[in-house]
């Protein structure tokens, strides 16, 4: 349950207002998605983007976690009967979970530890004399509490100092300081574990490492842990010792007397087991979470940009998955993506069928009136590409290389054997990229989207949220571009902006059924797709053969009305309204201002107007490399030369030069200046020309860069 003062944080941190905030988790309460609110409720959030909106949703779940978690603490503190006002009071304002914690601390129920031990035998009042440090004889009185189970002064004295030591951890301002010198000085420390150089010879880099935990990029973080998860580095988060417990020694030393000495005692000894365990355990979780933050940011960007891809659009396709010894699958798709034929060519080692193999691509090219070819980017991709280029077609026909990357996943998938069960794996990967080329969004949400070749360390970030961010930025994409429901797979249904799993199911076969829908009208037609599911699809599903012109465009049916309204102003046909600018050109949007649709909702709508239905994405366009670069072989230091982008991290770019080997730009020679963010300078899938600056052909490694290339 979010409070008001929730709202007024949420509101602060994001730099809106509290209205914003509420209203837009109100709606999200209701229902409501992401891409639904940004786009047909602008008026009633203030116009906040795709971005703004998530970021209320994160932040208002974490809230209501802190919520579920304060009660849970009040109630458990109530249980023991030791609630006080003072610490209610406490508990009820805080709204950090660390600080939330720290009050819960000593009345945690704990496992059995040293002071439980020390507190059995009897030994709390002594401690509570030891801490006042009003004694000057500790001996006199730790010698009362000599007993059967206390078998001298010692064991007494050492057992109090435990649970002393207990008391000073369990201090919310102890933990706030020491927690503070860990925000400020901690270094993050790596090192090669023992006996493992010559194992770890990939973490070459952090067998002496050291850097500030504030600045640390998460790239090295997430290295560091994964060196320390393989057991080949050791890592850590320090602060100077000998600062941090004279810090404590400052709060808890009120004398010089003996039993201030073994409050001294009680200190270190707090530190070294207590708290610095725990503090550093905390702040290794968060350099991890802020790490993972990053990791997950950018791989959501670089999957963005994949997913946006150029389409080819609606052609009839040749594709081939190439391979030497086996040979080269070749299928022919329609242009719905429908599979119409497929066999095996043989043009390379050790066969070398090439004039059988042109023969048939040229039959089949004749036979199938194919307009474009797709040729996946992996083993034997350079020479197909080659060996095809050759073949005299009669036609000019273009000649594009899709990155297969996850191609194989998808073939091997249940889905896969659902969709092509009479095929094998090289047929449905052969499949996957052609439709690639037709469209890579639609084909692309059938695969994991960690398995689609971009990102970075996204094996070692939270797998949940890293699920959650990815199927955020695949939701958004598919609302962004729209998807015409007589075509789409369940899989792609699945994405659209209300629509469930078993919705888009339902969708899928009911048009099976029935045929294809002809208005937006017909989906309420489809079982268990209701008023609600409605309302948040309906402005995102195209109807390209739809008699009413608006079920073909971005326009919600809410604002239908409206639309119809100004053309019957205008004295005009719907479709002439739409049409011809001239007329729209009349209309004074204030006059149809609504309390629902205000001037932002209605110019929005007219830019639609002005271009229905258009694709955001750009034209698919074929990407060449340099012709006689097939292998790392033939690169030469100094050379200039094309390539694709691939893959970008925020440590710098992998580009595809056409030579198996994909080459790597670090940041620092991304451009003649301080390079933040890589993506300030490339966007993945961008063609550039690049200088090569070293090479490494025992470890495959090629070195380019971006600076002095002219363009």
């Amino acid at each position: 349950m979010l409070l008001n003062i929730h709202y007024d944080l949420i509101a602060k941190e994001l730099n809106v207002t509290r209205e914003q905030v509420a209203t837009t988790v109100h709606m999200l309460q209701d229902g409501a998605t992401i891409p639904f609110i940004s786009r047909y409720r602008k008026e009633r959030t203030g116009n906040l983007n795709e971005v703004q909106i998530e970021q209320i949703k994160i932040l208002s779940e974490k809230y209501e976690h802190l919520e579920k978690r304060r009660l849970s603490i009040l109630e458990s503190i109530e249980e023991q009967a030791k609630m006080t006002p003072e610490l209610k009071s406490q508990i009820e304002k805080v709204f950090e979970i660390n600080e939330l914690e720290d009050l819960y601390l000593p009345y945690k129920i704990k496992r059995r530890t040293k002071a439980t031990v020390a507190r059995e035998k009897g030994l709390e009042p002594l401690a509570k004399m030891i801490m006042e440090q009003r004694e000057e004889d500790i001996n006199k009185i730790a010698n009362a509490f000599v007993k059967e189970s206390v078998k001298d002064i010692n064991e007494a004295v050492s057992g109090a100092r435990d649970i002393i030591a207990e008391w000073i951890s369990e201090d919310k301002n102890a933990r706030t300081r020491i927690r503070n010198r860990f925000e400020r000085t901690g270094m993050v420390i790596g090192e090669v574990a023992k006996d493992k150089e010559d194992l770890a010879t990939k973490y070459r880099d952090y067998y002496d490492f050291s850097q500030p935990m504030k600045n640390i990029p998460s790239h090295r973080l997430l290295a560091l842990m994964r060196g320390a998860n393989e057991g080949l580095l050791k890592f850590g988060i320090e602060i100077e010792e000998d600062e941090a417990i004279e810090d404590l020694e400052k709060m808890f030393v009120k004398n010089q007397n003996a039993t201030a000495k073994e409050v001294k005692k009680a200190v270190k000894e707090s530190y070294k087991r207590l708290i610095l365990p725990s503090i550093e355990n905390e702040f290794t979780n968060l350099a991890k979470e802020k790490a993972d933050l990053e990791a997950i940011r950018i791989f959501a960007e670089n999957l963005r940009q994949l997913l946006l891809s150029p389409p080819l659009g609606q052609k009839n396709v040749l594709a081939l998955d190439p391979g030497f010894r086996t040979g080269c699958k070749v299928v022919c798709i329609d242009r719905q993506g429908n599979l119409k034929h497929n066999e095996a060519i043989y043009p390379h080692p050790p066969q070398n069928e090439r004039k059988e193999a042109a023969a048939k691509i040229l039959q089949l090219v004749e036979s199938y009136h194919i307009e474009a070819i797709a040729i996946g980017n992996g083993t034997a991709g350079r020479e197909t590409e080659s060996f095809i280029q050759n073949i005299p077609f009669k036609n000019k026909i273009k000649v594009f290389v899709v990155d297969e990357s996850g191609a194989s996943i998808y073939s091997a998938s249940e889905l896969a054997r659902k969709e092509f069960p009479d095929y094998d794996i090289t047929v449905r990967g052969a499949v996957s990229i052609g439709r690639r080329l037709l469209d890579p969004l639609a084909e692309l949400v059938k695969i994991d989207p960690k398995s689609v070749g971009v990102g970075q360390y996204q094996h070692d970030v939270d797998q949940s949220q890293l699920k959650n961010s990815l199927h955020r930025v695949v939701e958004s994409c598919v609302n962004l571009v729209g998807v015409n429901p007589n075509t789409a797979s369940a899989e792609l249904l699945k994405y659209v902006s209300g629509l469930s799993d078993t919705m888009a199911q339902n969708i899928v076969d009911f048009r099976k059924k029935t045929g294809d829908f002809d208005s937006r009208n017909a989906l309420k037609n489809v079982p268990r797709l209701g008023a609600k599911a409605f309302e948040q699809c309906a402005g995102f599903l195209r109807i390209p053969e739809a008699k009413y012109p608006l079920d073909n465009t971005a326009i919600h049916p809410e604002l239908y009305p409206i639309v119809e309204k100004m053309a019957k102003s205008c004295k005009s046909t719907l479709e002439e309204f739409i049409k011809n600018e001239e007329i729209r050109k009349q209309i004074d949007l204030n006059l149809y201002i609504t309390k629902d649709f205000g001037l932002v909702s209605l110019q929005e709508m007219m830019n639609e107007l002005s271009k229905p239905n258009l694709d955001p994405r750009k034209e698919a366009k074929v990407i060449e490399f340099q012709e006689d670069l097939k292998t790392i072989d033939d690169l030469k230091v100094g050379m200039i030369v094309p390539g694709l982008v691939n893959n970008i991290t925020n440590f710098g770019v992998f580009v595809d030069l056409g030579v198996k080997h994909s080459g790597f730009i670090h940041i620092s020679q991304l451009a003649n200046k301080f390079v933040k963010n890589p993506m300030e300078i490339v966007k993945l899938r961008q063609e550039i020309k690049v200088k090569i600056i070293g090479i490494e052909k025992e470890r495959n490694r090629i070195q380019l860069s971006l600076k002095d290339v002219a363009e």
